[in-house]
């Protein structure tokens, strides 16, 4: 019988962060990831020029049929950290792309790395608003917590005193352009709004033994320079210097292995993904951290007499309540000015104007939609990829206004709060497998009348704060990407104090198997319109450390 101390279910950001603080603790830890072995380092493409691709970044045809979905997310120098669609099939009951990385990382891998948190605006929407359930926290509960991981992450950023954005102790900021300082100053100006670079886990300085940021731009091939966070270059190294981490790679859970003696769940089985051998494993506590889909799954598959429904799921709400951000509508324009200046390096981030919908004052009430959305751009200028879609010509003259800088232009674009809707949900189908005989997941997921009136005010806040500012041939868009798109899943196992209409309580601990937490994005209650990878490192360190505390007190 192999057993430890406890079991973490998937290596991405949150899984990373729970093997990391279980090992520190003294815990004998066996990490699962269903992937491949990703060592910090193993990165085939980072140094690669695109002159080095045969196709120069760009995908094959074939990809397109073979990997519909995958290939929307990825190019040639970072294949290998998305799945193959063939083989890992999900059933769309309406248009939903799910992207995913199944190695050791995860998506830590190729993550956006921007770092937000959320505030009680969001903690305390649903309860104002009577919409879904309330979250069992405050930001004074998660506080200290996003302290803590904030200064072991080593995020980049600057502080601006936003009630509704709460500040954390950053490094030094990376630095607005000069089109961007220009967009900065007319907002101020016109809306009294704030225009601010993007907080993320980029390193401008060397932190906790890893970077700093070579400003190169490459992050999602993984840097190995660790100049930005991953559980490849932080946690899991941290974790496995302990001598308590056991990682075990190629392990696909199927699911967790309930004990109706003592009303806990004893351990996992899992398939071998290589040899389809079936194992179990067995533990004091369970971290579920598969990401919200794959956890929400496992738990539906994890039947026994006690919960015919799936474990934890008295409530009948894992699975439901799913939510994505919307991130498809915006506008872009030119400017006419600053051609004797440019930048320097790839800086891999871009700005960010906070919300400014919805907030507490009467001022920003919208009549059409509920909760807000912030706005990510970027400034640059048009480079030969852009000005061979409109410049004439050929020839030395033609090659010549080629290589030259073009206009200066800014692109923004809105990332809205998403509502939790019951019947945005994903269930089992168990007449369709997969390959290691796994029932298929059916998604049924679409973005409401909400999402779209609040895209529509995108289009318009953006259009009007980029032609007070001067800007030209303003374009106004909405791609109308389909959920899924933005890759931030959310909320299939919701946190709420009432065991009938929530799945985990106020420390991530499942109502009704207290030695399971789930700290990954299926736990949220709301999705706010802060990227979320943040908010989850910091519920799992505080979920972790009173995991612990529980043991010790011999209550687990």
């Amino acid at each position: 019988m192999q057993t430890y101390d406890a079991i973490v279910i998937g290596s991405g950001i949150s899984g990373g962060w729970a093997a990391k603080e279980l090992t520190e603790k003294g815990m004998k830890t066996l990490l699962l990831e269903r992937g491949k072995d990703v060592k910090h380092g193993d990165y085939p493409t980072a140094m690669l020029h695109p002159w080095d691709f045969s196709l120069r970044l760009a995908n094959p045809t074939s990809d397109y049929y073979e990997n519909p979905i995958q290939s929307m997310g990825y190019d040639q120098s970072n294949k290998m950290f998305y799945v193959n669609d063939s083989d890992h099939p999900y059933i769309q009951n309406k248009p939903f792309n799910w992207y995913r990385g199944y190695q050791v990382g995860g998506r830590s891998l190729t993550w956006g790395r921007q770092c937000y948190r959320l505030s009680d605006l969001d903690f305390e929407a649903n309860i104002k608003e009577g919409i879904a359930v309330d979250w069992p926290i405050r930001y004074h509960d998660i506080k200290p917590w996003y302290d803590y991981v904030e200064s072991y992450v080593g995020v980049s950023g600057r502080k601006d005193n936003i009630s509704h954005l709460p500040d954390g102790p950053y490094l030094s900021p990376m630095e607005l352009n000069c089109i961007e300082q220009h967009l900065e100053k007319s907002v101020k100006q016109t809306y009294g709004r704030t225009l601010t670079v993007a907080r993320v886990a980029n390193l401008t300085s060397g932190w906790k033994g890893r970077g700093p940021c070579r400003y190169r731009n490459l992050c999602s091939r993984g840097c190995p320079y660790g100049g930005y966070f991953s559980s490849n270059s932080a946690t899991i190294p941290q974790a496995l210097h302990t001598g308590k981490l056991t990682l075990r790679p190629f392990s696909i859970v199927t699911e967790i292995l309930y004990d109706n003696a003592t009303a806990k769940a004893k351990g996992v089985r899992i398939i071998d993904a290589i040899t389809h051998e079936v194992m179990e494993f067995y533990a004091r506590i369970i971290f579920l951290n598969a990401s919200t889909i794959p956890t929400a799954a496992i738990l539906l598959n994890s039947k026994s007499p006690r919960f015919p429904n799936g474990l934890g799921n008295d409530s009948d709400q894992v699975g439901r309540n799913l939510m994505d951000h919307h991130s498809s509508a915006g506008a872009s324009g030119m400017y006419e000015g600053f051609k004797s200046q440019y930048y320097k390096g790839r800086r891999p981030c871009g700005f960010l104007i906070p919300r400014f919908r919805n907030l507490v004052d009467e001022k920003s009430r919208s009549p059409d939609f509920l909760r807000g959305y912030q706005v990510q751009g970027v400034g640059r200028r048009d480079g030969w990829q852009e000005k061979m879609l409109y410049l004439p010509g050929f020839g030395e003259e033609f090659k010549n206004n080629l290589t030259s800088p073009g206009p200066w232009t800014v692109w923004m674009g809105g990332w809205g709060e998403c509502l939790p809707y019951q019947d945005n949900r994903i269930t089992l189908d168990r007449s369709q497998k997969d390959r290691w005989g796994l029932p298929l997941v059916n998604v049924d997921f679409s973005f409401r009348e909400n999402e779209r009136a609040m895209q529509q005010d995108i289009q318009r806040s953006c259009h009007e704060m980029l032609e007070s500012a001067g800007f030209k041939n303003i374009e106004v868009f909405n791609y109308n990407r389909p959920g899924g798109s933005t890759v931030h899943e959310m909320g299939t196992a919701r946190m709420g104090r009432d065991p009938r209409a929530s799945v985990v309580n106020r420390f991530n601990q499942l109502h009704d198997v207290k030695n399971v937490f789930i700290t990954d994005g299926s736990c949220m209650t709301s999705s706010a319109c802060q990227n979320p990878s943040l908010t989850y490192m910091a519920l799992t360190a505080r979920a972790c450390d009173y995991a612990y505390n529980q043991m010790k007190k011999g209550l687990l």
